[in-house]
């Protein structure tokens, strides 16, 4: 099994439910807190491989959803200033695994990247329940 070097927001509930997932198929799981966490460009950029900018957004997060921020209006380097500048944007978590990188917790990507354990899929483990349940979610 592998030892995941797991980015997040401490006291996120999906992070919470990542993670223990990810223990539950025996992985050795280091949480890092992704709000202190010292990035750069370059280090922050590797985790989102090939996705599209639009994907390297965390869309819980108040500039998002108060419409401050228009991730398909971005290029990568104005992204990567924006998610340095503010980190709550950062789509989570991020995923290190020896030399690979992931962003986002889709489960199937997951499973076939490292392993899961064979479960009943969870509903949706990225978005926050307290935006799914129309609720203020102002702290994410």
């Amino acid at each position: 099994m592998a030892t995941v070097y797991f980015y997040e927001k401490p006291g996120c509930i999906n992070n919470t439910r990542q993670k223990q997932l990810l223990v539950a198929a025996g992985h050795q799981v280091e949480a890092r807190n992704l709000l202190t966490e010292s990035w750069d460009a370059g280090r922050l950029r590797a985790f989102f491989g090939g996705l599209p900018v639009r994907d390297w957004f965390n869309y819980s997060a108040p500039a998002i959803k108060y419409g401050e921020v228009g991730p398909d209006k971005l290029g990568e380097q104005e992204a990567l200033v924006l998610m340095l500048a503010e980190p709550l944007l950062i789509r989570r978590p991020l995923m290190q695994v020896g030399d690979s990188l992931m962003a986002g917790f889709d489960q199937q990507k997951v499973d076939a990247w490292i392993g899961l354990a064979k479960t009943e899929a969870a509903t949706d483990l990225e978005t926050c329940p307290r935006t799914l349940a129309q609720a203020s979610c102002s702290h994410e």
